[in-house]
């Protein structure tokens, strides 16, 4: 039944890709690959199934068990992306995801997979949903400029962290709660698109899912979650605003608690 499917979704690619008026340097690789489908259909019944299911629609065996889900793949929404709030996450996106896996997840770190293995794996995660079928689901990487100086300078982060201070009580308490421990007055009452409890970050935490470095926290003040309360801060908060909203956030650090420290940067285009 899926094969007879993807023969028939590989067929509309094709007349898509060969209508398409887009410029071949700006048009994604819509057009699916059909070898690595099959090969990614493999990794994917041996690797993914017992969370995300057969059908891709994050209902697998172990879902009893885990807390929060396994993401469904029907409806082809990604909270941890590059791209703007509401597009589809690029390629490198969903690989970084796979590498470094998600904190406080059931999603591991699949580092024994190949480079092939990882691309095979994407290109039949996007036969789950249509929204990989429509161009203007697609969208670029933002830009992400690097951290101020001032962030290396203690004497000067703590003064920008007053005014991120602030900034947060104003943004972001109400989810996240005045302290950033997640228990906002919003936060109990908060569903995602799945119409799951989408309870806010304790952003006290050492490891937050989208990462554990400043330059992580700034992405998804830039980008949002797709599914989910969290915005895109984009044309809320101004570049130094949020980065002064980072700094408070790192005086609400839980003490005397490890991290890990070696988490891999993401790659990401720089702003200019």
């Amino acid at each position: 039944m899926r094969l007879t499917v993807f023969i028939s979704w590989f067929a509309a690619w094709v007349l898509l890709a060969t209508t398409s008026r887009w410029s071949a340097a700006a048009e994604p690789a819509l057009a699916p690959d059909f070898s690595r489908y099959l090969e990614g259909k493999y990794l994917f019944e041996r690797n993914c199934v017992v969370c995300h299911g057969v059908r891709g629609d994050g209902n697998g065996e172990l879902v009893p068990t885990l807390t929060p889900r396994p993401r469904s793949f029907r409806e082809g929404v990604f909270k941890f992306r590059t791209t703007p709030l509401g597009k589809l996450p690029t390629e490198d996106d969903l690989r970084h995801t796979i590498r470094t896996g998600l904190s406080g997840t059931a999603m591991g770190m699949f580092t024994q997979l190949s480079e092939d293995d990882v691309t095979n794996v994407i290109e039949y995660v996007k036969s789950f949903s249509r929204r990989w079928r429509k161009v203007e689901n697609y969208a670029a990487p933002l830009a992400f400029p690097e951290a101020p100086a001032w962030m290396a300078d203690a004497g000067q982060k703590a003064a920008h962290a007053v005014k991120g201070g602030a900034l947060f009580q104003a943004n972001c308490a109400s989810c996240h709660g005045p302290a950033a421990d997640g228990k906002g007055a919003a936060a109990l009452a908060l569903k995602d698109i799945w119409g799951q409890p989408a309870r806010p970050s304790d952003l006290r935490q050492p490891h937050l899912r989208c990462g554990d470095r400043a330059e992580d926290i700034y992405r998804v003040l830039a980008t949002g979650l797709n599914g989910t309360a969290m915005v895109s801060f984009e044309s809320l908060l101004s570049a130094e605003q949020r980065w002064e909203v980072i700094a408070w956030i790192s005086t609400q650090k839980l003490p005397g608690v490890p991290t890990l420290g070696g988490a891999p940067p993401r790659q990401i285009a720089k702003s200019k």
